[in-house]
């Protein structure tokens, strides 16, 4: 097994071992592997254009309302035969609180995003290293998320044929919300199972928790999944099972990025290699 030299981003210099043995035809499979520094405006392309595949691939899914307007009957039952059926009275008992409720609707329809982009901008600058294994993470999760959509479609609490949900965004009259207004006919309504809100927001929780230095940022990387747990249902936008569909899609995601480099993401060195036009891996300040 060969090793590649690194330097960290406080400048010291390690021998990582590389995942794959330098055995003849394993070149390939050895460099991909192999930390380097991402490139910017690969990423800003990848990451644009991979959003773009995503929200068109779920919108292309057949809403199929009958069946997820079914589906959502069965898990509400099963919610009840197992004793966790309290979506209905979280989302009424925070819906009497204007103030409390209107700030979750904003929270779900943004704090999704900007907090996920905002945790790749932290990897791409701080651990360039660890960047491409956890991105295939998020990557992963999201893929395997549109089997979910297709074969399981799944219509929100708050679309549930007598389930007296209130639909906090259409009450309280929410912008920007994707359920919301013309917005509605962009997305798939009945796309509920996994809640990427829950598989997004573990994934930067947990990036945060494992990567971050300070304590109190690592505690509000826990609190961050555990909050949008409760706006999802609070809002309900979601069953509780809608959310440990996403906790198995970013288990899924993490089992591919483990295969691919050999190890968990966080596990990799926070610095880069580089390697010079000979081959041969140079270290460099990360």
């Amino acid at each position: 097994m060969g090793e590649t030299t690194v330097t960290t981003l406080e400048g010291r210099e390690e021998a990582v071992p590389n995942p794959v043995a330098d055995a003849a035809g394993q070149g390939f499979l050895r460099r991909a592997r192999t930390p380097r520094r991402p490139r910017l405006w690969f990423e800003i392309l990848l990451i644009g254009v991979s959003y773009w595949v995503y929200s068109l691939v779920r919108n292309a899914v057949p809403e199929q309302r009958g069946e997820a307007l079914r589906n959502a009957d069965w898990i509400w039952r099963v919610e009840g035969d197992l004793g966790i059926a309290v979506e209905q009275s979280v989302n009424h008992a925070v819906n009497s609180v204007t103030w409390l409720i209107v700030g979750m609707n904003y929270y779900y329809a943004t704090l999704h995003f900007i907090v996920t982009l905002g945790v790749l901008v932290w990897l791409y600058r701080s651990h360039p290293g660890r960047y491409a294994a956890t991105r295939l993470v998020l990557f992963a999760t999201t893929a395997v998320a549109l089997v979910g959509y297709y074969f399981v479609p799944l219509a929100p609490p708050r679309l549930m044929n007598g389930g007296h949900f209130v639909d906090t965004v259409v009450v309280h009259q929410t912008w920007g919300s994707m359920a919301s207004g013309d917005l509605k006919n962009m997305s798939n309504q009945y796309a509920a199972m996994p809640s990427m809100h829950i598989g997004w927001s573990l994934w930067c929780g947990l990036t945060i928790f494992a990567l971050a230095k300070l304590p109190w940022v690592r505690i509000l990387g826990l609190l961050y999944p555990a909050m949008t747990l409760l706006v999802i249902v609070s809002t309900a936008n979601h069953f509780w099972l809608d959310a440990v569909g996403g906790m198995l899609c970013l288990s899924f995601g993490f089992m591919v990025s483990r295969v691919w480099y050999g190890t968990f993401p966080y596990a990799l060195p926070r610095g880069v290699a580089v390697r010079g036009a000979d081959g041969v891996p140079a270290p460099v300040r990360g």
